[in-house]
């Protein structure tokens, strides 16, 4: 059977640049976005696809599903001999769609965005992506691939993109949790809500912060199972310790940049006691920049975790509101980091415990006491009124546990002697609790109360850390 070129050629001619962006973000699922940021012109678009072997001789059924999604039936009856009537009996056939629902999820999203909410989403991502990306021709989609690349929208990470929507208009919100009901059923978005701290339209995190004073939580978990915690060794333990910052300050050498974090060197000693008697491998690396902590954390993102029942991951650093430094003075946001760890992301790590503890400050609220330094590297002293869109760190996916050093908008204190407050009470808990059995968000509170009650003379600044989490199951490390 002869490729049907000229029928291809007859519909490249029909589609206007809309619709060609549109059919390429379709695509994505399928063919590398640099490839399709190469693509200008529809023809070239179904060269790409047939290289791909997404179109075939005697096969088009991704070209009409495609054109069926845009909703050119005219095209689809006319060039490719079918209907909607069709296409739709077609793709209720399980495993026909070559679509994903996500994808299909932002392109309908994008569709019902009015022009006056698109300058709203642009405004509300102004600290999120760079300004070039968020020009007035920047569309719907665009600001889909460029999030998609900062790492703050997935499959599995919608939380981010529902914050927004629940900001701009209640109906967007709606239409994804349609797509997550219908992917994941009734019932468990009803314990993701639980999870979230609240539900339906107003609901905001996609991590529940952990509420000491909660009437009742503590006796509902003790009733929960707990993680399967037998494997020897029970999992890594990745420490990323930076302690200089040379490079930062040779880039910007002004008296406001980063301080080497001494003291670092005495909590990753204590993670490493810790963490050894609790049965991890311990992997530390020291004195990353931006792009070596990226490459070092996708190293242990493909490593297989299959015979391992827990991953832990301790970042010391520097740090701002959702952000890490490396030690060149480059960010890396916390949510790049634990997003790696997804399901989809680390298939052998899925339905097992995600844990990060992360020692940085998340602004620079608290004055620096004697002898007393924090870890908010370079100050900025502009207000910041929109704290409420800030990001989330955590995905809304299952089985994540993330211990903040402090609240966001805060600093966190280190001594040059003693290490920082947070990482050396969460050591001395985990060391004499975990031989009681006590779970994680117990001792977690423990630290809390500790560090809370711990003062910066001499204007007695305080530290309040932040567990946020979607674990399902107690956390247990046992000794033996």
């Amino acid at each position: 059977m002869e490729f049907p070129r000229q029928r291809l050629l007859v519909v490249s001619e029909e589609l206007d640049e809309a619709e060609l962006a549109a059919l390429k973000f379709l695509s994505l699922d399928h063919v590398p976005m640099r490839k399709l940021e190469a693509v200008h012109k529809a023809q070239d678009f179904f060269d790409v696809l047939q290289e791909k072997g997404m179109i075939e001789v005697g096969n088009l059924s991704f070209l009409k599903e495609l054109v069926y999604r845009i909703s050119r039936m005219d095209l689809l009856a006319a060039q490719l001999g079918s209907s909607r009537e069709e296409m739709e009996r077609e793709l209720r056939i399980p495993g026909r769609a070559k679509v994903s629902a996500y994808r299909n999820l932002l392109f309908q999203l994008s569709e019902d965005i009015t022009k006056d909410e698109l300058k709203s989403f642009k405004f509300l991502l102004g600290e999120e992506l760079p300004k070039c990306r968020l020009n007035p021709k920047t569309t719907m989609l665009d600001v889909f691939i460029e999030m998609e690349k900062k790492g703050i929208l997935g499959e599995d990470n919608l939380g981010f993109l529902r914050n927004i929507c629940a900001e701009i208009n209640i109906s967007l919100l709606k239409r994804i949790e349609e797509y997550e009901i219908n992917l994941f059923g009734e019932e468990e978005m009803l314990i993701t809500e639980k999870h979230r701290g609240s539900t339906g339209a107003h609901a905001r995190w996609p991590a529940s912060s952990v509420a000491p004073d909660s009437p009742g939580s503590w006796n509902e978990s003790s009733q929960l199972e707990a993680y399967k915690m037998t494997s020897l060794p029970r999992g890594v333990c990745l420490i990323l310790n930076n302690h200089s910052f040379a490079k930062a300050r040779e880039a910007v050498p002004e008296p406001k940049n980063m301080k080497d974090r001494n003291g670092t060197d005495v909590d990753a000693a204590a993670l490493k006691r810790v963490f050894t008697k609790l049965h991890f491998t311990i992997e530390e690396h020291k004195d990353l920049t931006a792009d070596e902590i990226r490459k070092t954390v996708d190293i242990y993102r493909c490593i297989d975790h299959k015979d391992k029942d827990c991953f832990v991951c301790c970042v010391l650093s520097h740090g701002k509101k959702g952000i890490i430094y490396g030690v060149d003075g480059q960010e890396v946001p916390i949510q790049e980091l634990t997003t790696s760890f997804t399901g989809q992301n680390c298939r052998s790590l899925a339905g097992k415990p995600k844990v990060f503890f992360v020692q940085a400050c998340q602004g620079d609220a608290c004055q620096k006491g004697v002898m007393i330094e924090t870890d908010a590297g370079e100050q900025d002293y502009s207000v910041e009124t929109d704290a409420r869109f800030q990001l989330d760190c955590i995905p809304a996916e299952a089985d994540f546990l993330l211990g903040m050093a402090t609240l966001q908008d805060y600093v966190s204190y280190r001594s040059p002697r003693e290490g920082t407050w947070y990482i050396q009470a969460l050591c001395q808990h985990l060391e004499s609790s975990c031989p009681r059995g006590e779970d994680i968000l117990t001792i977690l509170t423990a630290v809390n109360q500790e560090v809370s009650r711990k003062s910066c003379k001499p204007n007695a600044e305080k530290q309040m850390p932040q567990p946020s989490f979607t674990l399902r199951k107690k956390l247990i490390f046992p000794v033996n």
